[in-house]
């Protein structure tokens, strides 16, 4: 089982207070004096979370979208798990995670398609020549944990004799600098902040260790779906429609994102160089695959099923996968 240098108990006192909490008011429906629905929605100021803040950018006519900025994800788990906001662009697996736990929660979209990256100190030629350093990771309970564990076993190198530690994101270039770590795997704009500072390189793609990664996405509490499915219908269309946006119109996508990120041009130009955001369907092999990890990695003993999680009704697609 995989064991991180840092104790976990704090996470299931969380959900055993969300869940309290969830059954005690949460959920609230929220309109605007015009008559609209309020879906609030939670973020981090990452490059993953384009969709959703392009889509916040526009009115519609049923729905108003309420951004909540959050700096960590635990935070914003919280918010999402006591029904303080309706839904986030979050870490898939913690989510995961928290529907194991009693938490009514359904993926309904992916965040983006790649764009996690492997960056290690300039002296890191090769997997094994992290053996004996520290290495870091945002969340025990996240695709970059998981593209590390692959890595390493790829390079058939024991995850055990790799210090891994849980480190904030905007922490992880400084601590590479500095020296206090010899890489990381984070979304982005962390690891292309390393690069354009000359301070790490990629020693690799997420694609190149393992394809088709589901990393970041759209979850939403079941609640706002059953309160009125048409309108979550559409908000989850919008949200495609968002990510389609983002790949045909660079130029706003670049300018919408530096709203909310602040970093140089150049940080932002090779941060979405390495991102795509279409076809943002879930696909159950997929997440079959990545539950399989998380057994393999003894971080769940039973993952939420694919049909138990992952809600793609909401979305009308063709027999290619492609939203209509």
């Amino acid at each position: 089982m995989i064991q991180l240098r840092k104790k976990h108990h704090i996470w299931s006192l969380i959900i055993i207070i969300s869940l309290l909490l969830s059954a005690c008011g949460g959920d609230q429906v929220v309109y605007t004096p015009a008559g609209k629905r309020v879906i609030k929605m939670g973020y981090l100021p990452i490059t993953h979370a384009a969709p959703l803040l392009l889509q916040a950018e526009k009115t519609y006519p049923d729905y108003q979208i309420e951004l909540v900025k959050f700096s960590s994800w635990p935070d914003l788990m919280d918010a999402l798990n006591t029904g303080r906001i309706d839904g986030a662009s979050v870490l898939i697996q913690m989510a995961m995670k928290a529907k194991e736990r009693g938490i009514d929660l359904k993926a309904v979209a992916l965040g983006h398609r790649d764009g996690n990256v492997i960056i290690t100190a300039p002296e890191i030629q090769k997997t094994s020549d992290l053996i004996g350093k520290r290495f870091a990771i945002p969340n025990k309970y996240s695709t970059h944990h998981v593209l590390l564990y692959q890595m390493l076993k790829q390079a058939n190198v024991p995850y055990q004799q790799v210090e891994v530690v849980e480190l904030p994101p905007p922490e992880m270039p400084s601590a590479l600098a500095e020296g206090r770590i010899s890489g990381y795997v984070v979304a982005e704009p962390f690891g292309a902040l390393a690069v354009t500072m000359g301070k790490g390189k990629v020693l690799y793609q997420s694609e190149e260790i393992w394809p088709n990664s589901i990393d970041c996405g759209l979850v939403l509490r079941k609640a706002l779906i059953d309160h009125d499915r048409e309108l979550a219908k559409k908000f989850v269309q919008d949200y495609i429609a968002a990510g389609k946006q983002a790949e045909q119109h660079a130029d706003f996508l670049h300018k919408t994102l530096k709203k909310h990120l602040t970093v140089s041009d150049r940080v932002m130009r090779l941060s979405l160089g390495w991102i795509s955001y279409d076809h943002l369907t879930i696909e159950r092999e997929h997440y079959q695959l990545l539950a399989k990890y998380f057994l393999e990695m003894g971080l769940s003993k039973r993952p939420p099923t694919y049909d138990e999680f992952v809600d793609m009704s909401l979305l009308n697609t063709n027999k290619g996968g492609e939203t209509q």
